[in-house]
């Protein structure tokens, strides 16, 4: 059952129906068992919240109880909230929590970067070797020298073992 008809059943219900929209609902409810169950649900519901719920009574009368809400309603409308007046410390300590926040994540990022020697376009660092490189722009040439040191088995050899190769 959709809900704007559960609705209209339960407006049926507290009596908020004109008479024309009631005579609609009780035609409505001889045709369909579901809203005559639900409207027996409905009812039970009521009556169980109307048996369970205590009676209050107000010492004033009704009119001047209902004119007491409505003095208090329109004079919190009424009420301005002071705003507080922020010392320059504040503004400061404002304005340098965030910088000091974005400088940390800044120093952590930069860390964490990978880091080369200086020289070169970020080549791995390959133990003692150095790389120069060499750009010219005008010609679109890039030389790259690598400096490796000499301590390996082909330096520990003559010259005469390298020539009968």
């Amino acid at each position: 059952m959709k809900e704007d008809l559960q609705m209209k059943l339960q407006a049926y219900l507290d009596g908020e129906l004109s008479a024309g929209e009631a005579k609609a609902v009780l035609g409505w409810l001889a045709q369909d068992a579901a809203a005559r169950n639900l409207l027996v649900e409905l009812t039970n519901t009521r009556a169980a919240l109307l048996s369970h719920e205590s009676e209050m009574k107000v010492s004033d009368s009704r009119e001047f109880y209902w004119s007491k809400i409505r003095r208090q309603i329109e004079g919190e409308d009424k009420i301005v909230i002071a705003t507080k007046r922020i010392s320059l410390m504040d503004r400061i300590h404002r304005l340098l929590v965030p910088a000091g926040a974005a400088a940390a994540v800044f120093v952590a990022v930069m860390l964490a970067l990978p880091r080369t020697n200086g020289v070169g376009d970020g080549f791995a660092d390959a133990g003692d070797a150095v790389a120069f490189t060499y750009h010219n722009y005008d010609s679109g040439t890039t030389l790259v020298w690598l400096d490796y040191p000499a301590e390996n088995d082909l330096s520990e050899m003559e010259l005469d073992d390298t020539l009968d190769l």
